[in-house]
C-alpha cells in the first residue's frame, strides 16, 4: 500500500475539509438532493480518515483504491477503528452516487450523512491532539 507522510498542519487541513464536506452534505440532504448529499458525505469521511491516519500514524493512504485506507485505519487505534466502521459501508456507495444513473434513496443518503458526521467528529478530536 502506498502512503504519504502527513504533518500536523495537514491533519488540521484534512479535518477542516472533512467538516466542510459534511456541512455541505447536510445542506444537500435538507434540500432533498440525495445523490449530492451521499457523494459529499463519502468525501467527508475519506478526508476524516486521512486526518485520523495522519494524527495517529503520521501518514495517509495514497493509492488510487480508497479501500486501502481501511487497512491503515485499523492500525490507527480506537479512532481509526471508529472511522473504519463508518467509512467501510460508505465506500461502495461512491460509484453509485458519482457514476451510476440511479437515484439514491432518502434513507441511504441520511445514513451516509450520519456516518460521515461521526467520522468528522472523530477526526476533529484527533486533529486537536496534534501540533
Amino acid at each position: 500500500m502506498r502512503t504519504r507522510p502527513v504533518s500536523g498542519a495537514q491533519v488540521r487541513a484534512y479535518s477542516g475539509k472533512a467538516q466542510e464536506y459534511a456541512d455541505a452534505a447536510e445542506s444537500e440532504l435538507a434540500s432533498k438532493r440525495h445523490i449530492a448529499a451521499t457523494s459529499l458525505a463519502i468525501h467527508a469521511a475519506i478526508h476524516a480518515a486521512d486526518a485520523v491516519c495522519g494524527a495517529r500514524l503520521g501518514k495517509r493512504a495514497a493509492g488510487e483504491d480508497h479501500h486501502h485506507v481501511l487497512a491503515l485505519l485499523k492500525q490507527a487505534g480506537p479512532d481509526g477503528r471508529a472511522v473504519e466502521k463508518d467509512l467501510r459501508p460508505l465506500l461502495p456507495l461512491k460509484t453509485k452516487a458519482e457514476y451510476e444513473p440511479d437515484d439514491i434513496a432518502v434513507g441511504v443518503a441520511t445514513k451516509a450523512v450520519d456516518r460521515a458526521l461521526r467520522c468528522v467528529t472523530v477526526a476533529a478530536a484527533a486533529a486537536r491532539t496534534v501540533r
